[in-house]
């Protein structure tokens, strides 16, 4: 082989290694917050119940919302930063969860480029467990983002939003708040 074949083999070979190192992109991201709360499942569900009514959560300050339970209902929710918008998937009473995604982004009020998540109650005990679930990307999904935007802000952000709303749920139900 000549030279140039072998240094043409050579690169194509590295370029075929090294490459899809490259081109990593995003990764989905996950994020599962519970909580024990001292009543009884239909009393927690009521609190929890209307996607339209997140008072239970000290992180929005307001909502504007419509189309009530049904899915393709839609929550516009304030918080210190600004403005996210919601949209409901799924809403089921007898089992008290319901699904929702992130409609319209603002990487400026929540440093995550889209999110989904479920909200359900279940009996504990002589009381109930509430679990948070949210399956999210980072805010900037390019291959280098800045720190605020990363997978390590994201995860953080939404930890901390899941852990202070279902700390604010607890207080409410269980008559603290």
């Amino acid at each position: 082989m000549t030279l140039i074949v072998r240094v043409m083999c050579a690169l194509a070979l590295f370029f075929m290694v090294a490459a899809p190192g490259f081109a990593h992109g995003p990764t989905p991201q996950k994020a599962e917050e519970k909580i024990t709360i001292a009543a009884p499942p239909a009393k927690v569900w009521a609190a929890l119940k209307e996607f339209g009514d997140v008072s239970w959560n000290p992180a929005i300050t307001k909502v504007a919302a419509s189309g009530g339970n049904e899915p393709g209902a839609t929550r516009t929710i304030t918080l210190k930063t600004g403005e996210l918008v919601e949209g409901l998937d799924e809403y089921n009473d007898k089992d008290m969860s319901y699904g929702y995604r992130l409609s319209t982004e603002n990487v400026q009020a929540f440093p995550v480029s889209f999110y989904s998540a479920t909200i359900a109650v279940t009996p504990a005990g002589d009381g109930s467990e509430v679990t948070w679930i949210g399956r999210f990307y980072r805010a900037d999904t390019s291959n280098f983002p800045p720190e605020n935007l990363n997978d390590e802000a994201a995860v953080k952000a939404m930890t901390e939003f899941m852990q202070e709303g279902l700390k604010g749920l607890k207080a409410k139900v269980e008559g603290k708040s």
